[in-house]
């Protein structure tokens, strides 16, 4: 019974969510965004001044690496794969496959 509950609250909670339907999303970083952040972290420090070429390139460098490697993801959705760690293989596994079966298929 308290499996039926636990699905059925899942269910709920999820239509519920601000996130439904989009449970993971990548994050977004530009130049400007790590620029603000460095000048919080450090107050009147040379964040807030004009950077030269090279910093510059390295934050465009930073931004890019953690738009591929950040993703944003919903509460529900998180909690799901770290309470399951069954489910998270399963989506490994769907993302190690994807496009295999179409290149398969190509081959027939």
């Amino acid at each position: 019974m308290d499996d039926i509950v636990n699905e059925a609250y899942g269910i709920v909670q999820c239509k519920e969510c601000p996130w439904y339907k989009a449970c993971v999303v990548p994050m977004k970083f530009t130049t400007e965004d790590i620029k603000r952040q460095l000048e919080q972290a450090a107050p009147g420090s040379t964040a807030g001044q004009q950077m030269d070429s090279v910093t510059e390139n390295l934050l465009s460098s930073m931004a890019t690496a953690a738009q591929n490697s950040l993703l944003e993801g919903c509460p529900i959705f998180i909690q799901r794969l770290r309470s399951s760690p069954k489910l998270a293989q399963q989506l490994k596994q769907l993302m190690l496959d994807w496009g295999s079966e179409e290149k398969s298929e190509e081959q027939s």
